[in-house]
């Protein structure tokens, strides 16, 4: 049996890249970088250092915080002396970090800040398995006993010899269990998905091969590395390339770090990419004349370029020099001003993005190419490609992949990025694993060429009081396509039509406002020309739908959804029900007329 697994992986590139970069954290003085030789033994001290503190193969180690290096030594740290690392959320509620540290079992705690030890520290009477938290470098010192400081912890390793972790590491098989993601709860309490070594390097070396990655790849994460994708892209890939990982500094810092890293490949969630596409497009709008027009000849040979590429066909002489030109004056310039002017790869993916927008990056020669997957497929179901790219689709399934559609339209796949089941969760896992096929629980359709196209969630779909079935996704992403609107809600189960709550881009609104709105101090939820815009967005995006399928009328609400008020998942999807019940009474406004008529003919 294979014995390949991330943490042998790591100590092969510290022997065989020895001096070349693992990673590169942001210190005082600037980018600091760690090289594989020191990140390799980094892993083999954090190793030593948890066996000391009792941790035996199988037992579960949690993380909470933002990503830092402290973060990927001990999930792999873990995982050489066959621990199971299980990541949350920074943005998780109390109650949510208690579930997962009482469902995982987790024995050790790894925290980032004093506000995250602050939160923890009362739930331990709740989380009997938890028995040593570890803050990371830079938190105020602690008097608990049962908190310890990272230096603390590193200390630890003393008196464990080598061989120990050489002995764990001997006995890891790549079917074993390596990790657990827990799923962001859109519809209960997160269940743990259960991922082995060999999903993990499987799925990797796919994706290598694929996109056409090597060693001298630089990547920038920030994104949460509770999430696969982000695991995948920051800790799995770059250590089967021997690559380069930068650190981002926050959130707030990304756009500045882009500048400084300039990363040769950048995975975004959509709204990542609509807010570059916001900027970008608010530039252009005051740019003089002639800048325009040069702007629009550019992009219109931009375009050419990205279809040719999209369908892998060749760009011909003339074209070729054209965009040469064009990429030197306008295109180039553009991609450098958002730090991206050296990335051969540019991903999306976790939510559905607006065709406009993959449309307007291309034409600057950022082909953003749409990936699907789920966790419990190790993230990746279907990806585009240099050659086989359509926009709007999620490409052609991931190469050795099998996907199928269902009867009733749900998406199926069967290969070796697929899970094992949930933890502790047989009746689920019975559930979504039929026969070696995971039911992803997503409606989809495949065309001719065989790219995928997702339609939807089976547990999305609406039922109207005349019996007819619709599915959300669509109308909310046409409403969304529009920059002014972050999030949309469909409603309509059991009612005769379908309405809207809709949430503004807050960024877009007071633009709109300052240009348009004659009413001075309005506020932007209260805004005629909010409202008129919504409106018109709403008469395109129906123009799309069958009658039934129209959205009759809409509320705008005073604030975006969001992570911290529970409405959004940590990967920004819509918590339907917590919205439908938070905004119960702006609902029912919308619905105020028909329940009167109603009411009247009784």
């Amino acid at each position: 049996m294979s014995r390949t697994t991330i943490p042998h992986e790591v100590l092969a590139r510290s022997a065989e890249r020895p001096d070349a970069p693992a990673y590169v954290a942001r210190e005082p003085d600037g980018w600091r970088a760690t090289s594989w030789r020191e990140y390799g033994a980094q892993v083999r001290e954090a190793a030593r250092a948890m066996i000391r503190l009792g941790l035996a193969p199988g037992d579960t180690v949690s993380i909470l915080g933002f990503n830092r290096p402290e973060w990927l030594v001990f999930n792999v740290g873990a995982m050489a002396v066959g621990g199971i690392p299980a990541g949350i959320y920074t943005t998780s509620s109390p109650a949510e970090c208690a579930h997962i540290l009482q469902h995982a079992r987790s024995s050790l705690l790894l925290v980032e800040d004093d506000a995250q030890l602050e939160m923890i520290l009362p739930l331990r009477a709740e989380c009997p398995d938890l028995r040593q938290v570890i803050t990371m470098r830079g938190a105020g010192a602690s008097d608990d006993p049962r908190v310890m400081s990272w230096e603390a912890f590193i200390a630890r390793a003393e008196g464990v010899g080598g061989e120990v972790v050489d002995e764990r590491l001997d006995a890891l098989n790549a079917d074993d269990l390596a990790t657990l993601i827990y799923t962001s709860g859109t519809t209960g309490p997160p269940k743990g998905v259960m991922l082995s070594h060999d999903n993990l390097v499987w799925t990797s070396r796919q994706a290598i091969d694929l996109l056409e990655l090597g060693p001298d790849e630089v990547g920038l994460s920030y994104l949460p590395l509770s999430h696969v994708a982000e695991q995948m892209l920051s800790i799995h890939i770059p250590t089967l390339l021997g690559s380069a990982i930068y650190f981002a500094e926050s959130l707030e810092r990304l756009r500045d770090n882009l500048l400084e890293v300039r990363p040769t490949y950048f995975f975004g969630v959509p709204r990542v990419w609509e807010k570059f596409h916001a900027g970008v497009e608010a530039k252009l709008a005051r740019a003089s004349r002639g800048k325009a027009k040069l702007v629009a000849w550019a992009r219109r040979a931009g375009r050419t370029a990205v279809q040719a590429r999209n369908e892998g066909c060749s760009l011909g002489a003339w074209a070729s020099l054209r965009h040469a030109v064009a990429d030197r004056l306008v295109l180039g310039k553009l991609r450098a001003a958002l730090g991206l002017d050296r990335a051969h790869i540019t991903v999306t993916g976790a939510a559905p993005i607006s065709s406009d927008v993959l449309e307007f990056f291309a034409d600057f020669g950022l082909p953003i190419i749409e990936v699907y997957g789920q966790s419990e497929g190790t993230g990746v179901t279907a990806v585009n490609h240099a050659g086989r790219t359509r926009f709007g689709s999620v490409g052609p399934a991931y190469p050795g992949v099998g996907v199928r559609i269902a009867e009733d339209g749900e998406v199926l796949l069967k290969g070796r990025n697929v899970f094992s089941g949930y933890f502790e969760d047989p009746e689920a896992t019975a559930k979504t694993l039929v026969d070696g096929w995971l039911h992803s629980g997503d409606l989809g359709r495949v065309d001719e060429d065989g790219f995928y196209w997702i339609t939807g969630r089976k547990k999305d779909i609406l039922i109207t009081a005349g019996g007819k079935n619709i599915s959300p996704a669509q109308i909310e992403r046409l409403l969304t396509d529009h920059g002014l609107i972050a999030n949309a809600v469909v409603i309509g189960d059991g009612r005769p039509y379908l309405t809207a709550l809709v949430s503004l881009d807050r960024e877009e609104a007071e633009r709109l406002v300052a240009r348009r709105e004659s009413r001075p101090g309005t506020r932007v939820h209260e805004s005629e020309a909010v409202r008129a815009t919504v409106q018109r967005i709403v008469d395109v995006a129906n123009t799309h739908l069958a009658r039934v399928s129209q959205v009759k009328k809409f509320g705008i609400l005073e604030r975006a959804l969001s992570v911290a008020a529970g409405e959004l998942t940590p990967t920004l999807k819509v918590k339907r029900d917590v919205v439908t019940e938070r905004y119960a009474n702006q609902i029912e406004e919308m619905y105020a007329h028909e329940t009167a008529a109603r009411a009247a003919s009784a």
